[in-house]
């Protein structure tokens, strides 16, 4: 999607969509850790996408019978590493507080971008921000506190899906128009999870409850934040639309505080600050003629995509602006 920034200052009413559409998401999250104690994180994550690819193929009603093959390889690569990006982070906060899950994984994109930005000085913020995930580390060393390291290790594997995620909705977002090739993409990456999750997705789908659920964290993790940011992004300055959406792991901290009694620890914080600082450092000295992230490539979800007009397509952004033929 190609959308044009607005070279007016932002005001009150984008910036509350932003917000709306980080709480949305998180409230998403932690309606998803109440399936994971019936269906399983991967039960849990395989449902969630099964239903969100569902609702876009309802909605796009796509003619996914004229995609040729270079078209789709593309759609299965960007479904294969859906599926592996939100397995992996479903599998983390599962086991680790939301917060420092999306501040692991935070990494992923982070990195993406400044290796794929000209500006040398861009490896300084990942610095920064690898500074602030060690003090993850030296929490547990300290004793402070300690994380389990399964967990740790799949928040930073979903980093990886998320900077891989970064290049593969790149080359989707340039050859497949609308959101047909989007939503095959989301089935696959259910399918991809589901050997993992079939005992638990089957369980949902049996279950009228289960199955609400799981469609509300569909709703809410999937498709009301995108709707809500493309409103945004429309009004707001490109580089305010990516320093809003660098809150992302500090509102994932609050609402797991908050909504999951998940405590907090001066280095946590402190931890978040940093690789915060760092994405907003990224984005606010990207070239203006860069692209801008936005919520799929920031937390790790799936964007919905409006068709463009006359232009050639882009899809969903790289993160933090970094060069990529994209247009949450």
């Amino acid at each position: 999607m190609n959308v044009s920034s607005p070279a007016a200052p932002a005001s009150g009413a984008p910036v509350l969509l932003i917000l709306g559409s980080c709480t949305s998401l998180q409230f998403g999250a932690v309606l998803a850790t109440t399936l994971f104690g019936e269906l399983g994180s991967w039960g849990t994550t395989a449902l969630r996408l099964g239903i969100a690819g569902i609702l876009l193929l309802v909605i796009a009603r796509p003619a996914l019978h004229r995609l040729d093959r270079t078209q789709w390889l593309s759609v299965l690569a960007l479904g294969a590493v859906m599926g592996g990006m939100n397995g992996s982070f479903y599998a983390a906060i599962e086991r680790i507080p939301l917060g420092t899950a999306v501040t692991l994984e935070f990494l992923g994109p982070l990195a993406v971008a400044a290796l794929l930005s000209a500006r040398r000085s861009d490896l300084l913020w990942v610095a920064l921000a690898l500074a602030g995930v060690g003090l993850f580390g030296l929490e547990s060393v300290t004793g402070a506190a300690r994380l389990d390291p399964v967990g740790v290790v799949f928040a930073l594997v979903a980093g990886v899906f998320w900077g891989l995620y970064v290049i593969a909705s790149a080359r989707a977002g340039r050859l497949v128009p609308g959101q047909g090739g989007l939503a095959a993409s989301i089935m696959i990456g259910a399918l991809v999870v589901l050997p993992l999750g079939s005992d638990g997705a089957l369980r949902g789908l049996l279950d009228p409850h289960l199955l609400l659920v799981a469609a509300g964290t569909a709703v809410l993790a999937s498709l009301l934040p995108y709707t809500l940011e493309l409103a945004a992004l429309r009004r707001l300055p490109r580089h305010v639309f990516g320093i809003l959406l660098s809150l992302e792991p500090v509102i994932a901290m609050l609402a797991g505080m908050i909504l999951l009694s998940q405590g907090l620890s001066a280095l946590r914080v402190l931890a978040a600050v940093l690789v915060v600082s760092a994405s907003i450092g990224v984005t606010a000295t990207a070239r203006r003629a860069e692209t801008v992230p936005t919520r799929s490539t920031l937390t790790g979800e799936i964007p919905v995509v409006e068709p463009a007009a006359e232009e050639p397509r882009e899809d969903r952004p790289s993160a933090h602006g970094e060069p990529a033929p994209l247009a949450p």
